[in-house]
């Protein structure tokens, strides 16, 4: 008897240790999955009915540099070469110095149909013109916000966070952010970098308008631009569980001819431990914003083993110190 009760006892410890041994790993997997946010518990397939955005994303294209297709560049800013053809132009001298590492990747593109901006004549003069003078003019480089859609694709990762009657972006570029509205609210008092999101459903597919932007905003490194007459128009649509169909049609009758679409795939990020880091660029365009007003300048002379620079900074005559800064 006394062997057939202790018989039972390791049954039943064995039982026990294996039930348990289950509990904790089911638990560790579900840990690691909510860690990971790929997990169902830590990410529900549908919040109220509607398709699931939320969780850390990023576009994998080179829309950042030209939204149009282009071939492989130098470098953002170029100057004529030893010959007088595009493709011979040569890195300007305030990237030289960074080889290779300041070129542009060449690209297909993610402009739809013949693939080309519709620019007014007038506009596409000023688009060139922003192109030759890059340096001066983009708006990421003083750090400013990105604007929609550039801050998309732009090579940062960005958080949805989405609820029934609210959608929250927020981007790690300068902390930029803005709320997708799904319920009924007010214009914006003044128009913004960010512009002013309205949402709505369609079937599966998250339909956005986009107003009330400034004109202050690029589309790419490649001088592409609007007015504050910009509309645009955003598609998210759920290709699988962590791919988005991302499409954006814009339209400003001020700046184009027509209106044109850009559409790309957003990727969810996988890391177990992915999240957003602070990225204060501003803190990093200050010599360049505010380096030419020193009484005595910082930034005067560098070299390296093959290059010496000397630095002159000058403050544009007039108004156009703050149309500078305007633009």
């Amino acid at each position: 008897m006394r062997i057939r009760f202790i018989s039972s006892l390791i049954s039943v410890a064995v039982a026990a240790a294996a039930v348990a041994a289950l509990v904790t790993l089911s638990t560790s997997r579900t840990q690691g999955q909510t860690a990971s946010g790929t997990g169902a518990s830590a990410r529900p397939a549908r919040i109220g009915g509607k398709p699931n955005f939320s969780g850390i994303w990023q576009a994998n294209n080179e829309a950042y540099w030209d939204l149009e297709a282009h071939e492989a560049r130098p470098a953002a800013v170029v100057q004529k070469g030893i010959y007088p053809y595009d493709y011979t132009r040569v890195a300007a001298p305030p990237v030289v110095a960074l080889g290779a590492a300041g070129g542009v990747p060449g690209s297909l593109g993610v402009v739809q149909d013949d693939g080309r901006i519709p620019y007014t004549i007038d506009a596409l003069k000023i688009r060139n013109e922003n192109v030759e003078h890059w340096i001066d003019r983009d708006p990421e480089i003083k750090c400013y916000l990105p604007g929609i859609p550039r801050a998309m694709y732009m090579p940062y990762p960005f958080a949805i966070t989405q609820s029934t009657n609210k959608i929250h972006l927020a981007y790690e570029i300068s902390n930029s952010a803005r709320t997708i509205h799904l319920d009924k609210v007010e214009s914006p008092p003044a128009d913004t970098w960010m512009g002013h999101s309205v949402g709505r459903w369609e079937g599966d597919t998250l339909v956005v308008d986009v107003t009330n932007f400034n004109d202050k905003t690029w589309f790419d490194r490649a001088g592409n631009f609007h007015s504050d007459a910009l509309h645009v128009v955003e598609r998210f649509s759920l290709l699988t569980p962590d791919v988005i169909q991302y499409d954006a049609t814009m339209t400003d009758p001020t700046v184009f001819t027509r209106p044109w679409r850009i559409a790309m795939p957003l990727y969810r990020r996988m890391e177990r431990n992915i999240q957003l880091i602070e990225y204060q660029c501003i803190e990093f365009a200050e010599e360049f914003l505010y380096g030419n007003l020193r009484r005595t300048p910082i930034v005067t002379h560098w070299e390296s083993d093959t290059f010496s620079f000397d630095v002159k900074r000058k403050v544009p005559p007039g108004d156009k110190f703050y149309e500078w800064f305007r633009k």
